[in-house]
């Protein structure tokens, strides 16, 4: 009984994890799950495939599948597109024109790897307000033509138009799917050692939390084949050992913190010397306790949330990734409507409906509409269009 019911609690945060996590990033109001496509989803989980030690041909959620781009990258390399269909020549052209406009002479793997992450978790970010651009289909979610074309994207279409840049850049990559079968991220290999990359998960923040981790800090989100996929030891290519901020005296981090949530930073990385004992780390879990509660009850923070992840740096000592989320983010962008909007709505319903209709909007979620119908006032509440 005991794993019947773990399995259906396993399914149940699979299909929210669907959702959430491996589900489109430009949605409009509109695309709001019905309770139908929401049976669909968990029909899907419980007939997901099980692990497979394979990189391509891999269904995620039991519906998108990771797939090969090497004939548009060698393309690429090439400069012979005979054997490309107009799809795949489409998709070259979009990813050629993206590599055109941010990798320069002279950079470095590495700076070539993090120009790509800007560009994509700056330009495929989750699209604000009600006129997103849907394609037709939702069959391209998972592969670089509908990433690039629509920015219409679910994990895997994220995971695979990474490393088509990446095999432009001649750079080693491969695409990691979780042991559960219902997520997708990548893995970049510079100098010799394996990092992981989650585009997805910082699309929109860019807040690097999840760029080059090694295995110790992929871990604590991720779960994935080991035995398959290689090891990720390295840390010099990490981003937040890369921009860590020595940390001299412990009690500074409060300060800190503050400052980074004033300049609207998405993370921070903080050093800590081989001096830094565990009774010192005891004290700053304690201070980031406490400062989480104090953002808890103040009107300015109390949208912010924060995670953190220690990460042991050899003799150097430790590496603290703090990353700052904002729970307000997204949605529609607020418009206050003009008196020429409110008359216009006002005269076009009536006139439609052949109602006297005015407009008023309260300060709840939802619009309130009144009109006068053979006499009689009614009001009809409308949820608002930002969900």
């Amino acid at each position: 009984m005991k794993e019947k019911t773990k399995n259906i609690i396993a399914c149940i945060l699979a299909v929210l994890l669907l959702a959430g996590v491996c589900g489109s990033t430009a949605v409009s109001v509109s695309t709001m799950r019905t309770m139908n496509s929401m049976r669909e989803d968990m029909d899907r989980v419980l007939n997901r495939d099980v692990d497979v030690p394979q990189e391509d041909d891999v269904t995620i959620a039991g519906s998108y599948v990771i797939k090969s781009t090497t004939d548009i990258s060698d393309a690429y390399k090439s400069g012979d597109t005979s054997a490309l269909d107009d799809k795949q020549k489409e998709t070259l052209d979009m990813a050629s024109k993206v590599l055109d406009s941010i990798i320069r002479d002279g950079m470095s793997d590495y700076e070539k790897e993090l120009a790509v992450y800007d560009w994509m978790t700056g330009e495929l970010q989750n699209d604000q307000g009600l006129l997103t651009v849907i394609p037709s289909t939702s069959a391209d979610c998972d592969n670089p033509y509908g990433v690039l074309k629509y920015h219409n994207a679910v994990c895997v279409g994220y995971a695979t138009t990474f490393r088509l840049f990446m095999q432009m850049l001649d750079i080693p990559c491969m695409v990691v799917h979780n042991t559960d079968m219902y997520h997708s991220w990548d893995m970049v290999q510079l100098d010799g050692e394996w990092y992981h990359t989650d585009i997805y998960s910082d699309a929109g923040s860019g807040n690097h939390s999840n760029f080059n981790m090694n295995d110790t800090l992929c871990s604590s989100g991720h779960s994935w084949n080991t035995d398959f996929f290689p090891a990720a030891d390295g840390i010099k290519y990490n981003y937040g050992y890369q921009n860590r901020v020595m940390v001299e005296d412990k009690f500074e981090i409060p300060a800190m913190m503050k400052e980074a949530l004033e300049a609207k930073e998405g993370a921070m990385f903080l050093g800590f010397g081989p001096e830094f004992t565990e009774e010192d780390a005891q004290v700053v879990e304690a201070m980031l306790n406490g400062i989480e509660s104090v953002m808890n009850d103040s009107e300015e923070y109390w949208q912010l949330w924060t995670s953190h992840n220690w990460v042991p740096i050899g003799r150097e000592g430790y590496l603290l990734q703090i990353s700052i989320e904002d729970y307000s983010e997204g949605g529609s962008p607020d418009y206050e409507l003009s008196d020429e909007d409110i008359a216009g709505i006002e005269e076009s319903i009536s006139e439609a409906f052949d109602v006297d209709y005015v407009y008023s909007e309260d300060s709840g979620s939802s619009d309130e509409y009144y009109y006068a119908d053979d006499g009689e006032t009614r009001t009809v509440t409308v949820t608002n269009a930002k969900g």
